[in-house]
């Protein structure tokens, strides 16, 4: 597109300078990516501002920076638009979303977002779609470095997904995971969701956003009227209950009473639907509750509940949520769980509780991430000491802190009576926690799920909860 159109086409915009026939091919925000052909939007971030690099990127070759304000740059024919001030993250999004030729408006989009389960909706709304006859992908935790990608790979990957969806001869779906930080961000503005789903909210990421009103008031950006079509709301917590109270367009309301005659077991979870009987490969009621809002989604997209039912049926498990580590027949029953906030933390041990026998007891090893959260700290302590029998308390991605000191904080919220132990590090802290635990327990690790690498310093190492817990189970020693 030329330099001039793309001006044109973003609201507010202007091309300040430059040849106005130059061809953009491609938008970037890391002036490491730039080139000719490319678009680079001086974006600001938290810690850096893209302006400041506005020379890197133009010594790289690209072919016009889009900017909120003068920068210095020696180079005369660069091209360059000028967005208003503070509105440069939604520019990029929009050149992002125009230079790869709107491919969201050609694929049916699905948004989830919420504190926990998104992860859990999306994969199993892409088994699903998949099942309905759609060539479907997904976007999320588990196939990228962000749970929602910067909004010029996000377009590229939509982008991929419509010529996916072309050279099979079907229609083309994607589902995403939206985080509040995206939406602060606008990565994800100017693209209309078909259905957005609203999972829950609890404490989480407020060394972002500053407290839980301003969480909850980025998450609702979603289902403002002009970025989502229908929304599917999870009602029984307060937020969700005041998100569908205050949207003005077509809205879904999903609570308890959308499942009836519900039962869990080592193997799945069983429970009617709409007057189906539904099975899935997953345990866990916060499970239950992402299938149905999965399912609630896709009837919303016009299709039919006994179809919707046979795509569902088996679906699962979700890496990393609620996964069962394979064992022997005498092995405690291992739970490999991404829960990672006090109310995932919670909702995963009471699971735990409702799957031990009459004398069973229920492990977790846990820990906290470094340089976030750390409010949460105390109060996941708490949870753990108070609805498991056993805690060890280990290290879970430290970072540039202490582990040590991220324990502490950990403990200050734990329970004066109670078998807790601390093994800072994460694989002997696994074996402590099965060792501990007979074949009547269940054991939770928590808090990495699908995680493959563990966080150090400096220093990222291989490291998945999943293997290590298997290789203890059969008596071997992980490397």
């Amino acid at each position: 597109m030329k330099v001039r159109d793309l001006a044109t086409a973003i609201a507010g915009a202007s091309l300040l300078r430059g040849d106005p026939e130059a061809e953009i091919s491609t938008v970037v925000i890391d002036s490491r990516g730039a080139g000719p052909g490319a678009l680079f939007c001086c974006v600001k971030g938290t810690l850096d501002d893209g302006h400041l690099h506005a020379a890197s990127a133009v010594t790289a070759g690209a072919t016009a920076i889009l900017t909120e304000h003068d920068v210095d740059i020696d180079a005369l024919d660069v091209a360059e638009i000028r967005v208003r001030p503070g509105e440069g993250r939604l520019a990029a999004a929009l050149a992002s979303s125009i230079i790869a030729g709107r491919p969201a408006d050609h694929l049916t989009v699905v948004g989830v977002t919420g504190t926990n389960g998104k992860t859990t909706v999306v994969h199993l709304l892409g088994e699903v779609l998949s099942g309905l006859g759609y060539a479907a992908v997904t976007i999320g935790t588990l196939t990228g470095l962000r749970t929602t990608p910067s909004a010029p790979e996000l377009h590229r990957q939509f982008a991929d997904a419509l010529d996916l969806a072309q050279s099979v001869g079907r229609r083309g779906a994607v589902a995403m995971e939206v985080s509040s930080h995206a939406l602060d961000q606008q990565r994800v503005a100017g693209i209309v969701f078909d259905v957005a789903i609203f999972t829950n909210l609890s404490h989480d990421h407020l060394d972002y956003h500053g407290s839980m009103e301003a969480y909850f008031e980025a998450k609702q950006r979603l289902f403002d009227d002009n970025s989502a079509s229908l929304a599917v709301v999870w009602v029984e917590g307060v937020e969700g209950r005041r998100l569908a109270t205050s949207r003005k367009g077509a809205t879904v309301e999903v609570d308890w009473s959308s499942v009836r005659d519900l039962t869990i077991d080592r193997f799945g979870s069983h429970f009617i639907w709409r007057g189906y009987s539904v099975s899935i490969g997953l345990i866990g009621r916060a499970n239950v509750i992402d299938a149905v809002l999965a399912a609630e989604a896709t009837l919303s997209l016009g299709h039919e509940v006994a179809s919707i039912v046979e795509a569902l049926e088996g679906t699962g498990p979700v890496p990393g949520r609620m996964e069962i580590v394979p064992s022997a027949k005498n092995d405690p029953l291992v739970i490999v769980d991404y829960a990672h906030t006090p109310d995932a933390l919670e909702g995963t041990l009471r699971e735990a509780r409702g799957l031990v026998g009459q004398h069973g007891r229920v492990v977790v090893v846990f820990g906290c991430g470094g340089d976030r959260d750390a409010e949460k700290r105390p109060i996941m302590g708490q949870i753990a000491s108070t609805l498991a029998d056993v805690v060890v308390i280990t290290t879970d991605n430290p970072r540039s802190e202490r582990p040590a000191a991220i324990v502490e904080q950990i403990l200050s919220g734990v329970a004066a009576s109670g078998d807790v132990r601390i093994e800072e590090d994460r694989q002997s802290a696994l074996a402590a926690g099965i060792s501990a635990a007979g074949p009547d327990d269940v054991v939770v690790i928590a808090g990495k799920g699908h995680e493959t690498t563990q966080i150090i310093g400096e220093r990222t190492v291989d490291f998945d909860d999943r293997s290590v817990a298997a290789l203890i189970l059969a008596g071997e020693r992980p490397c």
